[in-house]
């Protein structure tokens, strides 16, 4: 019988995610507001609105269950919805169920940490956010921890892949962060998010042991100033304005992966060099080469 995985909030990485456990041999189950936009992918779509409590009566039986939600605007109202109200209710349904999940994964964020003077951060790093988007993404994580259902946090750090290209576009608009103070970025690839969620769903399925918290963000925490940099030589441009305002509301931290690491996992793309290569190549950002 096959393995089943219900992917909540099945968008951008839930679909990516979907794909690599097809090949795997999953039935995958994704649920969002518009699920025709699931055709042609062989995930099963489900529309759905999370925030329905009646809707989610309905949710399917899972072996595994991945909450990969997104909150639809950046105000405190759609964080609360999304992630500690979305979370608790459907871990409440999902625990009614006559075969309960073996294992829900939540998608969280390194946002958690207010660490912002470029310390070391992992899994045992305090998580004392100030921010609201920090503390409500640290209730949902806690909501899941203290649950009787088995569950694993998976906190990502900034990611960028295709469609997630913003700091190139600065960067090819001249813009550049200053060099002093550093300021730390962490970063991980699209690709690498659902890469980190397949091997975790793989892992449990074959009853090894899984951690109940994963940091996942790329082994190359670097000065962003580096990064736009050496976006800019890759694009043949000269950067003139230097970005100021929106460094003040940054933190600065640089992530620590080993844990992830040890447990089996091989990036991808192990820093933002390889990864932004291949996003600037896909994405047709390169000038071509005069003959």
């Amino acid at each position: 019988m096959k393995t089943t995985t219900l992917i909540l909030g099945c968008g951008d990485i839930g679909t990516k995610l979907g794909s690599e456990l097809l090949e795997q041999g999953h039935r995958v189950i994704g649920v969002r507001r518009h699920a025709e936009r699931l055709v042609d992918t062989g995930i099963e779509g489900v529309s759905l609105d999370l925030n329905d409590p009646d809707a989610l009566e309905t949710l399917p039986s899972a072996d595994f269950v991945v909450y990969v939600v997104s909150a639809d605007h950046f105000e405190e109202e759609a964080y609360r919805a999304a992630y500690p109200d979305g979370l608790k209710a459907v871990l409440a349904v999902l625990a009614k169920h006559k075969t309960p999940p073996r294992r829900v994964f939540f998608v969280s964020s390194t946002s958690v940490y207010a660490q912002q003077d470029g310390e070391v951060v992992d899994e045992e790093s305090p998580a004392e956010p100030s921010g609201f988007s920090g503390i409500l993404m640290r209730e949902a994580e806690q909501a899941l921890l203290e649950h009787s259902l088995p569950g694993t946090v998976v906190r990502f750090s900034g990611i960028y892949g295709p469609g997630r290209d913003r700091l190139i576009r600065q960067v090819s608009e001249g813009r550049i962060a200053p060099a002093s103070p550093t300021m730390f970025t962490n970063r991980i690839h699209r690709d690498d998010c659902s890469g980190v969620l397949a091997h975790l769903i793989r892992k449990s399925a074959d009853e090894e042991s899984v951690a109940p918290l994963y940091l996942a963000s790329d082994s190359d925490p670097a000065p962003l100033h580096d990064v736009m940099s050496w976006l800019a030589k890759q694009l043949k441009v000269e950067t003139t304005e230097i970005i100021q305002s929106p460094l003040r509301r940054r933190a600065s931290k640089r992530c620590d992966s080993s844990l992830l690491i040890e447990s089996g996992y091989r990036f991808r793309y192990p820093n933002y060099r390889d990864g932004y290569a291949q996003v600037l190549k896909k994405g047709g950002f390169l000038k071509p080469e005069r003959a």
